[in-house]
């Protein structure tokens, strides 16, 4: 079986966001890790290589130093890695990325995609759907179960308040939700092996495209305003109690 994870690098979520002179998000310092929800998508990934056998290959974009990520996956199991890393996708919005991303895996032989159902910097859950209206298969998101038999999978997915079980045919595209699995921690022989492991990098020459003109752009990147200071409300407890009713009706505009 022919396994594709699709993952993305983003900042690892305790980190501290600053912005930059020019009102960009600084990455200086920033440790920047695989996106947590796309951990679970490359351990269920090599749960299939171990049931069915094949391989599992990881496909990201970004720059280069997504390559330190790509190793970590690498390490925990994954066969070998393409990475599409070109200057103009710098500010590749969700359409361009997966619109490059199909076109990327034109290339690579699959039986099931699979992705973290969201990244954790910019929360779109956008990128891996798109990319299965582009490869025209069908996708299954939030997905906690996930049974595969011949040519046919069996999902039981997250919804509001609940679960579903779907049946779709493969190919496919799955995005993990928490609960998928646990994500196995990349052994010493793993690390030692990932270093001699393949990442193909390519870019949008190689892949037969011109410069992609986003369809949605950032205007602006603002950081929330900081917390004010608590309030401590003295007095006997009925009349600390109506003023704190007070405080939330007319200054908090809770009530």
């Amino acid at each position: 079986m022919n396994i594709l994870v699709c993952m993305k690098q983003t900042f690892d979520t305790e980190a501290k966001i600053a912005l930059d002179a020019s009102g960009k998000i600084d990455k200086t310092g920033v440790n920047l890790v695989i996106n947590p929800y796309d951990e679970f998508a490359i351990e269920e990934g090599l749960r299939l290589k171990e049931k069915f056998g094949g391989e599992v290959v990881l496909l990201s974009l970004g720059g280069q130093s997504v390559e330190t990520s790509l190793r970590t996956g690498l390490a925990m199991g994954a066969d070998r890695a393409v990475l599409v890393n070109d200057p103009a996708l710098a500010d590749a919005d969700e359409c361009v990325a997966a619109d490059v991303l199909a076109k990327a895996v034109a290339d690579i032989p699959y039986d099931i995609i699979l992705a973290g159902r969201i990244a954790v910097d910019d929360g779109s859950a956008q990128v891996s759907v798109r990319l299965a209206e582009a490869l025209q298969i069908p996708s299954v998101s939030s997905i906690l179960k996930l049974d595969v038999e011949g040519e046919t999978a069996t999902v039981t997915r997250e919804i509001d308040g609940g679960t579903e079980l779907i049946e779709v045919s493969l190919p496919a595209v799955f995005t993990a939700q928490k609960g998928l699995n646990e994500a196995r921690y990349p052994s010493m022989a793993g690390i030692m092996k990932a270093k001699k492991k393949e990442i193909k990098p390519l870019t949008l020459a190689d892949l037969g495209l011109d410069v992609p003109a986003a369809k949605a752009t950032v205007a602006k990147y603002s950081l929330p305003s900081p917390r004010s200071g608590g309030k401590v409300i003295p007095g006997e407890p009925a009349d600390a109690a109506k003023e704190l009713a007070r405080l939330l009706r007319e200054e908090a505009k809770a009530l």
